[in-house]
């Protein structure tokens, strides 16, 4: 079973940005549950860094394919969306401490990435899916002062 649940855009500012609320505890302590984030849409992320990526449907992916880039706000509102931690992107190594479902390589391949919530103990992640494609994060959450 899931504990976690999705993130609902709240309010489309642009078609650059998006603020979003966090439900559940998946990314606790860094993000708590009805936090308020600012996505920046499209911005390549970089390991370390919080995203939010669109939830697959389970373990067997999506059903829709991914949103266009320039997808309009009440198109992005009507998809269910997670918020991550990136572990790892394309051509860095597939991290060996984790065990990640449905991973047998030693880098990640072009167009992947490797998402982790800060909490485990309630997080659907890489290591119950595997690899996330990047086409489906819709962007990177702003933190204070970037």
């Amino acid at each position: 079973m899931i504990a976690e649940k999705t993130l609902i855009a709240t309010a489309a500012l642009t078609r650059r940005l998006v603020s979003v609320t966090v439900e559940g505890v998946s990314m606790e302590p860094a993000f708590q549950d009805r936090d308020q984030v600012l996505v920046i849409r499209r911005r390549r992320p970089r390991p370390g860094q919080v995203v939010v990526v669109e939830s697959p449907f389970g373990r067997q992916g999506w059903r829709e394919p991914p949103l266009p880039a320039r997808a309009a706000p009440p198109l992005v509102a009507a998809r269910h969306w997670m918020i991550k931690r990136v572990v790892a992107l394309p051509g860095d190594a597939v991290p060996r401490g984790l065990r990640l479902a449905n991973v047998s390589d030693e880098r990640v391949p072009a167009g992947m990435a490797v998402l982790l919530g800060d909490n485990p103990a309630s997080s659907f992640d890489s290591r119950e899916f595997g690899y996330f494609p990047l086409v489906r994060v819709l962007g990177v959450v702003r933190t204070p002062g970037r």
